[in-house]
């Protein structure tokens, strides 16, 4: 098992270490600049009142972040937690007229370097299927929230429609030659693929938060469940 997670630390490493300078621009381009909405769509549904605090992990170039305090007027304070660090990196340089508001921590999902009770928001967009341990990933969400915290998770899920699947599935066998012709590398976008294809369903994912001690859990489809927003409560 401990070999299994460090060989999967070592491959996302890897791919995120290919990617970082592009990731931005290839995200518009293989979904057409939708993710921009589904994050806005995130950010709505958790509707962040001023003043509040933000951990956001896996946060790769910042996109939630700059969401939130947005939202919030720049009123909040956000954490920022990225287990890559040429991503956290770009992620500095990309918000760094937010810099007062926003603290950097190069660190994984698993062992978060925060204390108990303190944030009362956890966002986790596009990197839960990319930890090591996603049981223990929530049980560390749970520990830093605040009681009364909301934890939110935007990720690929499973579509809902027949005719969609088969066109998102065929489309999808496209993206390691985009990849490859932008970044460079179509192992990166192989390695996004699969992570979708066996990554858990709606269902699965809202019984693993309910097992790890969220309550009042909830989950939106955007776009027919190409992705899904989760959403639950630490009481």
């Amino acid at each position: 098992m401990k070999n299994t997670i460090q060989e999967k630390d070592k491959l996302v490493n890897s791919v995120f270490s290919k990617v970082y300078k592009k990731y931005d621009f290839m995200n518009d381009v293989m979904s057409f600049g939708v993710h921009r909405i589904w994050k806005k769509k995130f950010i709505d549904w958790m509707n962040p009142q001023p003043s509040t605090n933000l951990i956001d992990v896996a946060s790769g170039t910042g996109d939630i972040a700059k969401l939130f305090l947005e939202k919030v007027n720049q009123s909040g304070r956000v954490t920022c937690v990225e287990p890559n660090i040429k991503m956290l990196n770009e992620g500095k340089i990309k918000l760094d007229k937010f810099h007062k508001n926003i603290k950097w921590i190069n660190a994984k999902a698993e062992a978060l370097p925060v204390k108990d009770d303190t944030f009362d928001y956890y966002t986790i967009s596009y990197g839960i299927r990319n930890v090591s341990d996603i049981n223990l990933t929530l049980k560390e969400a749970l520990r830093v929230l605040k009681p009364g915290g909301r934890f939110m998770c935007l990720e690929f899920s499973k579509i809902n429609n027949e005719i969609l699947n088969f066109l998102y599935k065929k489309y999808s066998k496209t993206i390691p030659f985009i990849g490859k012709f932008i970044v460079g590398s179509n192992h990166p976008y192989n390695y996004l693929i699969d992570s979708i294809e066996n990554f858990y369903n709606q269902k699965q994912l809202s019984n693993l938060m309910k097992k790890s001690g969220f309550s009042n859990i909830e989950y939106r489809n955007v776009t027919n469940g190409i992705s899904a927003i989760h959403s639950g409560w630490k009481i």
